[in-house]
């Protein structure tokens, strides 16, 4: 992800436009930033905001939680996919996962769900 820019620039590029008379424009393109931006910081500053927005937030796992039903799960239905682990967690107890975060979730567990060659000789 990327940094915000510094409070110094912003305040400089404020400075400009509000004391030194010249357009939003005018000023990114001194400070070279993107025009929009110099827009929206001066959109922010009639809001009554100077500083950047916050940037990410709480990135935690609810999957602990449900721990023991996922694990109880899979060994019940070692051949489910999982999308289908994903719909069953949703369906039953209201928590939206992707196969990603899923796939985390098992790997840090040891459970795997590549294909093994046994599953390949009894397809065939």
């Amino acid at each position: 992800m990327t940094r915000a820019y510094s409070q110094d620039l912003r305040d400089r590029v404020i400075a400009a436009v509000e004391d030194g008379g010249v357009s939003r424009r005018e000023a990114a393109r001194h400070y070279r930033i993107g025009e929009a931006t110099a827009v929206r910081w001066l959109q922010a500053v009639r809001q009554g905001r100077r500083g950047p927005c916050a940037q990410g937030g709480d990135r935690r796992s609810r999957l602990p939680a449900h721990a023991a039903w996922l694990l109880a799960l899979i060994e019940a239905e070692a051949d489910l996919t999982l999308a289908a682990v994903a719909a069953r967690l949703l369906a039953e107890h209201g928590v939206k996962a992707d196969a990603g975060i899923l796939s985390r979730f098992f790997t840090g567990r040891g459970i795997s769900f590549k294909k093994r060659l046994r599953d390949r000789a009894a397809a065939a």
